[in-house]
Parts: C-alpha cells; structure tokens; sequence
C-alpha cells in the first residue's frame, strides 16, 4: 500500500488562513445557486435558534435539553452547559445582545465548588475551552464584540476550573485520571466503573482513554498564556508543582506543563510501529486494550499533536504528529477506508468505519495531505447517503451498520471536514454534501423544542437527548461552510486573528499572547536573530546552494530513512513568520526543515522521491510522494521518551 505524508510544516494551513485571495473563484454546487447558499446559510442559523431558543426557554440552567419532552437534564456538572458550550458560537453569528447577557450571566452565577464528580476530558473541551473562547473575544474590542462591563470573569472561573482538575495529573505516569471532584479532588472510584482490580495482586488500577489523556494541551496552554507564565518550567514533581501553584497563583506555567507531560507519557509508550492504544493504565502505564485507530478512544490524540504546533509553535508536537501520522498512514489505511489494529503487531482487529473518524480528512487538510483526505471523505459520506447519517459504527467486512452502534448522536466529525475540504479545494461536491446534511437534520432529526439524537441510523427512531456539541460545532460547521460560499463576512473568515479550533469547535485566536509567548520576536511576523553566526552561515550556505532565481520553490530535505539528510537546514529567512531562526529543534527531535531547490529534470528516475507542489500566493506546500512510506526503522528503535 503507497501513501503520502505532507511535509506537515503548517504552510498548508497558513495558506489558507492568512491568504484571503487562496482559490477566489465562487463555485458553487450544481443546482445550490449563490442565492440558494445564502437562503441554506440562513437555514442553519435558524436550526441555532430553533434548539438555542429551546434550551434556554425548557432546560437552562441544567446542562442540557431533552427536546422531546422539552425538559432540562444535568449530564456533566449541572452548570449550564449548553450555554458555556454555545458561547462563541453566538458571537460568531454577531449575535452581540444574547452573547453579552449570556456572558453577564455565567460571570455572575457560575461557580465551580461543587460537589459533583465529572470527566476531566468532557469538561476541558467543554467548560474549560468555552470559557476561554468566550473571554478573547469579550475581551478585545478588534473582535467586534466586546463587552464593555466584561472584567475578565470568564478567565477568572477558567483559572478556577483548571485548578480544580490539576490534582488528575498527579499519577506516576504523568497521564491523568479519567475524572475529578470539582470539591474533593480524585476520589478512590475515580472514573467508576473503570476502577479495576489485578487478579495477582488485587492492587487497584485506573484506565483512561487516549484521547482522554492527551486532548487537553490547547485549553490548559492557552489558559497558562493568559496568565502570563507559559514558561516551560519543569521543577519538581506534579505533586509539588501542584502546590506550589495552590500557593503562588501566578506559577500557571504547570497548566501547560503538566497536559504536555501528559502527551509525552502516552507517546513514550507507543509500540516499537510507532502506534498508541486505545486504553491505559495511568499507574504502570501498560496498555489495558491494544487497539489502535483514528477513532474512538485516539482520535483528538492525533489531532492536538497538530493543532498545538499550529497554535503555540511548540515543535515537539510537531515532530510526534509526524512520526504518529506516518505509521497510522502505514499500518491504518486501508484506501479509502481506516481500521483499526493491534499497537504491537498491526492485525487487523475490527475493520470498522466508526463515526468519530469523520474529523481525520479535516486533520489531512491542516496538514497538507488533500488527496486522501478527499478519497476518505467521499467513502464516509457514502455511508451518509446511505442511512441519512452516520451510526457509530459502520462494518467493512459485511457493508451494514455494526450491531449495538446503530446510533447518530448529532456528531459533528463529518460536517467539520466537509467545511475544511470545501475551504481548501472550493469543489461543488462539498455544498452538495452539506444541503443533504441539512436535509438529513431537519426532516430526520427536528423535534418540537431542539434536535433529537438518532437512536437508530436504519429507521431513523428519535432519542430524547440533545447534546451541547449540537450548538457547539455540528451547525457552526455547517453555518461556515455555506458562509463561505456566499462571501464570508465572520470572526473566523474576515476577523483580526487567524482561530485554530479545539476538538469542541471552539475558537482559539492564534494572538501574539498566544502564538508568540516564549519567542523572543518584537511583533507578529517579526524574525529572530540568535546572534549565532555559525548558524546563520550554515542558513546562508543552503540558500545559496539550492535557492532558485524566484526563490518559490521548497522542499523536504527528507532521506529513506526518514530523517532530514542535512542537519545543519535552519529555516530560510522570511518562510515562517513568527518563529526564531537558529532554533536546535530538528537536532533535538529530528523534525525537518524547509530549504530552496532547483526543480529537478524531467528524466529524474522512478526511485526519487516525487513532489506535488501547490501554490498559494507566496506560501508553497510539498508533499512528499515516495514509494517507501513505510516508518523506518531507525525511528521504530529509537528509545522512548522518559518524562
């Protein structure tokens, strides 16, 4: 099997997001005229309010609605979730009078010490990021929406939020538990039924997903920078840092740390194939289920790799979404579908499509990987077209929806690479998708006061449950996406800053604060010179050797190995705005770096590596398309990491 790794240096994401002029053209989907994308737009934002409105009049303050019965239910910690959840999407709709009432209220009524026992994963890409999304465009008048009574509220509950889940990170793994106290910290049922007990020795065990472990990085680390300590302070143990934090608030670099050490405790146990389970033991750090896939249990592991370089430049999770990224390409596609397999030996285990895939060819997108992103989007919305939705589970072996995952819980996954494949490409057949899933949502899933789960994708049976993601991302998604189409005129598309979006949609502007915290640049796309003349002369030299008389064309300086063949590449002066020159990172992690080349002869034999070149304005995206993609085995030896 032949696959494709992008270079994963951003510059496709950049492209996209600082060129306005990226693929200008208007196409539209045959039979969706401009003006029809404009009335579906409409449409969406109506299906907002249609559940917004039913929330807020049935179920608010509870968590969420049950829009059968037109009843509240407490599903998280009972402190209005939906409302948190739905904060930015107001703002992002310019709906300025109910996002600053909303705000008002959560400032004036929320409160934290309560005795409730929730999950750390729900509640940090829930609560924690909508609390830190709301807040940046509060508080900043370049939003267009600021409040001018706001006072910082929201980051003061986020602060208080996040110190209340610390004490999960206090394992000797590194990788927290699955959930805390928000009163009395962990308790020893942690994560309930998932308390285990060895048969040897009886000593009890916690299990946490992956994905659990390891999607919390943006919102801590966002939180730790608007505090002004991102620092990446390492001293002591959790324990300690824990402390410390408890006695001098303004240590909040452990926020950033303690989720980053997360992350290198779930990779420094990866399987000699460079793959991650689905399930581990937080104390030995053995993996209780074996399974690896970009679905359930895994998937926004994968995704924070990314999306934390994109958003804090921190290039060690760059390299780990490399390296990650190129074995599940390896060992995971099966073209144009995913499986999943044992870590250790890359058996297939159960060749499933399940519904939280669905965000992996958005992921592509932001790395650069279009081709199979758009092969993998078209067999997953098959299965769409087929049941009206996706269920959770959908069997590759026998072509029918898996037994006991027959339902569409409103997930967003699908409609969320929909959008990106559209802003990346402006192919028609996106629109097209995107008015069949509203279709699909509001003459399968409308209920008298929101929109009702699918219990059962074949006969389309209701479930009366609405969860907050429906407001959060499934019509955010969808709303942008036939903007786009119309002439984008949003926070996202025309705003001040460039937004990286968390695993719950959440918008996390991509601000100096942010981005440039620990560079040592005066101002956004300002270069840094580390006074290193070595350096720079090494810099100069590779210029000088391979630049082209336009000086437009880039490369990998990748060898089979997988490594790049030149160690001395440093990044060529004005390619990557907003990053120090001179920096050590590939010497340290391996990660490569950009360089000009000449365009190679038109007789270049079968074996060399072949390149796809896509342009946008002066950003310019390689892909590197050799037969051997397989992850090499001097990356398969390499000692894991040790926290």
């Amino acid at each position: 099997m032949t696959t494709s790794y992008p270079s994963l240096h951003f510059l496709f994401f950049f492209s996209l997001l600082f060129s306005n002029s990226l693929f200008l053209r208007k196409a539209l989907a045959d039979g969706v005229t401009s003006l029809e994308a404009k009335q579906l737009r409409d449409e969406v934002r109506e299906m907002f309010y249609h559940a917004f409105n039913g929330y807020m009049n049935h179920a608010f303050p509870r968590d969420e609605l049950k829009p059968l019965s037109c009843e509240g239910e407490d599903t998280l910690g009972g402190y209005a979730l939906t409302l948190i959840d739905s904060l930015d999407t107001l703002a992002l709709l310019g709906d300025r009078e109910r996002f600053t009432s909303s705000v008002e209220w959560i400032g004036k009524n929320l409160r934290f010490d309560i005795n409730k026992t929730v999950s750390v994963f729900e509640t940090s890409i829930r609560v924690l990021g909508g609390l830190l999304s709301a807040h940046l465009i509060a508080s900043d008048f370049a939003t267009g929406m600021k409040i001018p009574s706001y006072d910082n509220q929201l980051l003061s509950l986020a602060e208080d939020l996040a110190r209340r889940l610390l004490p999960v990170f206090d394992t000797p793994t590194g990788i927290p538990f699955g959930s805390v106290n928000l009163l009395h910290g962990v308790d020893e049922h942690e994560s309930k039924a998932k308390l285990l007990y060895s048969p040897s020795n009886n000593v009890p065990f916690h299990i946490t997903s992956t994905a659990g472990g390891g999607t919390l990085t943006l919102e801590f680390g966002v939180l730790s920078r608007l505090t002004n300590n991102p620092s990446k302070w390492r001293g002591g143990g959790v324990v300690f840092q824990i402390v410390v934090l408890m006695i001098i608030p303004s240590w909040n670099a452990v926020y950033e740390q303690v989720t980053k050490n997360a992350v290198l405790g779930l990779w420094s146990r990866r399987s000699k194939l460079n793959l991650v389970g689905a399930h581990i033991n937080v104390f030995t750090g053995e993996w209780t289920q074996k399974d690896a896939g970009i679905g359930t249990s895994i998937d926004s592991f994968y995704e924070y790799l990314l999306k934390g370089y994109l958003l804090f430049g921190d290039e060690e999770y760059l390299y780990i979404f490399q390296e990650s990224y190129r074995a599940a390409m390896h060992y995971l596609f099966n073209d144009p579908w995913y499986v999943e397999v044992n870590m250790d030996s890359a058996a297939i285990v159960w060749p499933l499509f399940n519904s939280l895939q669905a965000f992996w060819p958005g992921l592509q997108v932001l790395a650069g990987d279009i081709d199979p992103a758009i092969r993998t989007h078209a067999a997953f919305f098959s299965v769409w077209k087929r049941y009206g939705f996706t269920p959770e589970g959908f069997n590759l072996a026998t072509l029918t929806v898996q037994h006991g995952q027959k339902s569409y819980p409103l997930r967003p996954e699908l409609i969320e690479s929909t959008y990106w494949l559209y802003k990346a490409t402006r192919d028609p057949r996106y629109l097209d998708a995107g008015r069949d899933m509203v279709a699909s949502l509001q003459y399968g899933a409308r209920c008298a006061c929101g929109y009702c789960h699918i219990a059962d994708v074949e006969f389309h049976k209701k479930e009366d449950h609405m969860e907050s993601f429906f407001l959060a991302e499934t019509v955010k998604y969808l709303w942008l996406l036939f903007d786009l189409a119309v002439g984008p005129d949003n926070l996202v598309e025309n705003g001040p800053y460039k937004y990286i979006f968390s695993t719950e949609g959440h918008l996390l502007p991509a601000t100096p604060q942010i981005s440039l915290a620990t560079e040592h640049c005066s101002y956004f796309g300002a270069y840094c010179n580390t006074g290193d003349s070595k350096q720079k002369t090494e810099s100069s030299d590779v210029s000088r050797d391979h630049q082209e008389t336009n000086g437009s064309r880039l490369y990998d300086e990748w060898d089979h190995s997988g490594f790049p063949s030149d160690s001395s590449l440093t990044p060529v002066s004005g390619l990557i705005k907003g990053l120090c020159r001179g920096l050590t990172h590939e010497q340290k992690y391996g990660i490569t770096y950009l360089a000009s080349v000449d365009t190679p002869p038109e007789d270049e034999s079968a074996n060399q590596r072949e390149q796809t070149v896509v342009q946008s304005t002066s950003v310019v995206v390689i892909s590197d398309q050799r037969a051997d993609n397989s992850p090499s085995k001097s990356n398969n030896e390499h000692e894991s990491h040790k926290n």
